[in-house]
């Protein structure tokens, strides 16, 4: 008994330690981390050096103010192309909200190089080595000589002339989050020219996110149709760089919802690089590439067409552009894991469903019952596992204790028992294996595609992919208090709680008394576990444990199996009214 005591204890405690972990240790070093980041630009230089003089950071609209630009108006995106340099470092997502409330400010995706959180990308030539021109880079200031306002089907046209060398320079947008970019360089001049064209995407002064092993941030593009996506910190740690070359591919920086990717010529040879390092005494990341070196003769010329993608991580888009574009690998922007093969199907079943019922938590519910339908073969193989194991209860019972001095021959005469009655001891297990990849593909799904982003359900949930707002803890919002995450217990995790405790107590109870009261706490923890994960998660653990727990009754009343679980309920009443123990330790029946 000391020894079964001493487990349960250990159970407890273990439950205490990653609670307690979590709200004194893992909470306040997330708190450290946000502090940390927002006061990097104050941040001293190495040791013995002089700190680097900081321009002070501007307000986005002085920012913007500051030089001539061309604005940018499409269904999906407002801003404006910066003349000095041809920079993107203006724009602004017109389908997305910082929160639930469509009057919320609308994400800004670019920002001018001048304000608190510079994000850009600029497209440009190298000149060759002994090279006088100077050609088109950050410095240049760029001429509109076509066009108005940048819009689908309204192109404009930039120029820009030095040392005998025309740039001219063709945008054009579609409606969705892609730019195509056409270069021409004319040499006017009496000398041949050599240039590279190259382009960056340039982050710096990152502003404050959670990072998250489900999801990449950072780094990100393909070469040679392989992926390639350090995050910040795989390079900002030691200021590091990775370089690697391609034909064709694309590179660029993403966040969980957004991206900047720029994309080469498909048949282009680039040589690509990562790189983090400290700006003015800023952490700053660039992703960038070269392209091979073109020679101009006099009087010649020579174009180059290039693209940027800037904006949502939408699936039908970005598959769209790898497929219509030919983009090699610009579907691989969207991280959907390792259980991909389950992950993406789980998505569009979701999407196609949402089409029909016009929610996302209802084709969800609709989802489950579709995968319950499909894997309903092989549970209920399972289940009936599962109440002829409940049946050969009390023989079980009787052979544990009469071998139970010799634990060999009482493992022996077990599987015996098994081998005649043709049980699989194990095929109870069957069902959580099935779930395991579906409820991790649901949770990456949730996590990382755009789609479920601040989709509501009913009621008080709002996003599907946030948890439930209000908590047990501070009576379902009534007391205006925010509990810390692992008690953030709302009315679905509450349910999917019972759920699990029905379950267990509908499976045949475990022999050994000590690992009977470690199966009773399960329930318990794993809604502590659990019921801080995104709201659709929860709502479908919940759901999907009603329907296994119809399921299971259906089969075990078809096999005959007592269901007595409502007898297990009066017992447990009885016992609490005479001040005993709720369960009763399981041993030889009587």
């Amino acid at each position: 008994m000391a020894e079964q005591r001493n487990l349960i204890l250990a159970v407890v405690l273990s439950a205490i330690v990653l609670f307690g972990w979590q709200y004194f240790v893992a909470q306040p070093q997330m708190e450290r981390e946000r502090a940390r980041q927002t006061e990097q630009q104050a941040a001293p230089g190495a040791a013995g050096l002089p700190a680097p003089t900081l321009p002070k950071a501007l307000p986005r609209e002085e920012a913007l103010a500051q030089a001539p630009r061309v604005a940018i108006e499409t269904p999906s995106l407002r801003g404006s192309i910066n003349l000095a340099g041809g920079r993107f470092d203006d724009l602004r997502l017109r389908h997305y909200h910082e929160q639930p409330d469509p009057a919320s400010p609308e994400i800004e995706l670019l920002s001018p190089s001048t304000s608190e959180h510079p994000y850009f990308v600029e497209f440009g030539w190298l000149a060759a080595p002994g090279t006088n021109a100077h050609p088109a880079d950050a410095t240049t200031q760029w001429t509109q000589t076509e066009g108005g306002q940048l819009s689908p089907g309204n192109d404009v046209v930039l120029s820009y002339e030095d040392s005998g060398l025309r740039f001219t320079r063709r945008i054009s947008v579609d409606a969705s989050y892609m730019f195509t970019l056409t270069d021409r360089v004319e040499n006017q001049s009496a000398a041949p020219a050599t240039l590279y064209p190259y382009a960056l995407v340039n982050r710096r002064n990152l502003p404050v996110f959670t990072a998250n092993w489900i999801v990449h941030q950072g780094f990100i593009g393909v070469a040679n149709g392989v992926l390639q996506d350090p995050s910040y910190a795989d390079l900002g740690k030691e200021n590091t760089s990775r370089a690697f070359e391609s034909t064709g591919g694309w590179a660029g920086i993403t966040d969980k919802y957004w991206m900047a990717a720029i994309i080469p010529p498909a048949q282009g040879k680039m040589t690509a690089n990562f790189k983090a390092f400290d700006e003015n005494a800023t952490k700053a990341y660039q992703s960038d590439y070269r392209l091979e070196a073109r020679t101009i003769a006099p009087g010649g010329m020579t174009e180059i067409s290039q693209r940027l993608f800037a904006g949502a991580k939408v699936v039908n888009v970005i598959e769209g552009y790898d497929s219509q574009l030919g983009i090699t690998g610009f579907n691989m922007a969207i991280d959907w894991g390792w259980f991909w093969i389950f992950t993406k199907p789980i998505f569009h079943a979701i999407e196609i469903i949402t089409r029909f019922v016009g929610n996302f938590g209802v084709a969800i519910l609709l989802l489950t019952v579709g995968i319950k339908l499909l894997f309903f073969p092989l549970a209920s193989t399972s289940y009936r596992a599962m109440s002829r194991m409940k049946k050969l209860q009390p023989e079980m019972e009787r052979l544990r204790e009469v071998y139970k001095e010799d634990k060999v021959a009482q493992q022996t005469a077990l599987m015996e028992l098994y081998k005649k009655e043709k049980v699989n001891p194990l095929a109870g297990c069957l069902p959580m294996l099935i779930q395991i990849p579906v409820f991790f593909s649901l949770y990456k799904v949730l996590f990382v595609t755009i789609e479920m982003r601040h989709a509501p359900f009913f009621g008080w949930i709002k996003d599907l992919s946030a948890p439930e707002p209000i908590s047990l803890f501070n009576l379902f919002g009534l007391i205006p208090w925010t509990p810390p995450h692992f008690l953030m217990i709302g009315v679905f995790g509450i349910l999917m709680g019972i759920t699990m405790w029905i379950q267990t107590n509908l499976n045949p109870p475990a022999a050994d008394p000590a690992q009977a009261r470690i199966f009773a706490f399960m329930p318990i923890i794993f809604t502590f576990m659990l019921a801080g994960f995104p709201a659709g998660l929860v709502i479908y653990w919940a759901w999907n444990n009603l329907l296994s727990i119809a399921q299971q009754i259906y089969i075990m009343k078809r096999t005959g199996t007592p269901v007595d679980l409502f007898d297990r309920l009066r017992g447990m009443r009885e016992r609490l009214r005479r001040g005993e123990p709720a369960e009763k330790p399981a041993g030889p029946p009587d």
